[in-house]
């Protein structure tokens, strides 16, 4: 294995860190629940309830059976970890945002009953990975976009009033905070410098998805800058 894919392995490892770990709190609170035979789901989120403000962080967390946390886990892991990798210098941020803003708005929107479960979350990862490549202007990053549609294109059902105890109003708000971080916190476009219109010796620098790509062209001769 070369050093150069040796170092793109630990920067994977490394952007699955916090999106693994935060749903490895998120199993341990399933089994805490089965291990002691209670249920944590009064302290999931309730909508407008002042009294249990506390349900915008917690309900991340809280989820109501084996395949809901499992299916949560794969889904959180994967695009977390896409978001850390492709996007390291905009990823904690929107996480954080993530974490916090899709609570708030699902307390607001949210009807009735409580709302637990990590999947406005994943929406959140979703439609900020689609939507800042796709105005990135970066053809790698555009692809990423195409990958999330191929992967989780059937997600956009989960944004319609359902009669299935779905929260849909938590899908919804994690969505438009996806959204709203793309245009918060967007990548950096592709820059052409040109220094001669005729030159055709070029040098071109790839740092990261959220450097810029600056292709410059020199006509043979040093100029000050």
């Amino acid at each position: 294995m070369d050093a150069r894919a040796k170092i793109e392995i630990r920067r994977l490892l490394a952007a699955a860190v916090i999106p693994t770990f935060f749903m490895v709190l998120c199993w341990m609170m399933f089994a805490a629940e089965r291990l002691l035979d209670v249920s944590f789901s009064q302290y999931g989120l309730m909508p407008r309830e002042i009294s249990h403000w506390f349900g915008v962080f917690t309900m991340p967390f809280l989820h109501a059976s084996l395949s809901h946390i499992f299916s949560n886990t794969v889904s959180f892991v994967v695009l977390g970890t896409m978001l850390f990798y492709f996007y390291p210098e905009k990823a904690l941020r929107v996480f954080l945002i993530s974490y916090i803003f899709t609570g708030i708005l699902t307390w607001i929107i949210g009807i009735g009953g409580v709302h637990i479960g990590a999947s406005g979350m994943i929406y959140a990862f979703a439609a900020y990975i689609f939507t800042v490549g796709a105005r990135s202007g970066n053809i790698q990053n555009m692809a990423l976009s195409l990958i999330v549609v191929f992967l989780y294109g059937s997600m956009v059902w989960g944004l319609y009033p359902q009669n299935t105890g779905i929260s849909w109003e938590g899908h919804l708000a994690g969505a438009v905070t996806g959204l709203v971080c793309a245009f918060i916190y967007p990548i950096k476009k592709v820059v052409h410098d040109f220094d001669d219109e005729d030159d055709d010796d070029y040098d071109t620098t790839f740092e990261g998805s959220d450097i810029e790509i600056k292709y410059h062209y020199t006509s043979g001769k040093e100029k000050n800058e």
